[in-house]
């Protein structure tokens, strides 16, 4: 089964006529909904769930676009938004997931297309164990590429419990795929010099 990760095309037209200029909200959905749709995907872990969350989150933007517009970082207003969502989301379908772990051994070759996405696929599942904080922090350092200070100010957060939770995360992600890939091959290493 082939995936397709393109994100879907959204435009000004897919949302409320505004009660004033859409020209800077037609530009903005144009610019950024292909951001926002990786950073959803990430924190679903689903395509359909990622479309209706930056839907979602474009409707809500649209609605308040004047005052958002207004603001020194609409960006990171919207993204506000998107977290928030996906917030309310997962409390309000909190459920467990397991991940079935692959035999040892059984990683991608290089140039493995298919290998690929499952290695894309087994990170956003392990993404889906961490908790919504900790993903969050995560999403917004490595897939929307935010500083330490950025993502506090989007989350509300300080600046050390940004790290924490980042160093938190990374270590979880760590020890789930060393669980995935198991112990590595011994080298062979005598005899050369």
């Amino acid at each position: 089964m082939e995936r397709d990760f393109k994100a879907p095309d959204f435009t000004a037209a897919d949302f409320p006529a505004p009660a004033f200029p859409a020209s800077d909200f037609q530009e903005f959905v144009a610019a950024r909904s292909t951001a926002l749709f990786r950073g959803a995907l990430v924190l679903t872990g689903n395509r359909e769930a990622a479309e209706d969350l930056v839907q979602e989150t474009l409707e809500k933007a649209c609605r308040k676009w004047r005052v958002i517009a207004s603001k020194d970082a609409p960006d990171a207003y919207v993204r506000r938004i998107m977290v928030n969502l996906a917030n309310d989301r997962w409390r309000r379908f909190r459920r467990l997931t397991t991940t079935p772990h692959p035999e040892a051994g059984d990683t991608a070759a290089p140039g493995d297309e298919y290998g690929q996405v499952d290695s894309r696929d087994q990170l956003v599942r392990a993404l889906q164990q961490l908790p919504m904080r900790m993903r969050t922090v995560v999403v917004l350092r490595y897939f929307h590429d935010l500083s330490d200070g950025e993502i506090a100010a989007d989350l509300g957060i300080t600046p050390s419990t940004v790290r924490s939770q980042l160093a938190r995360g990374i270590e979880k992600l760590r020890s789930q795929f060393s669980a995935l890939s198991g112990p590595s091959a011994p080298r062979h290493t005598e005899g050369i010099r």
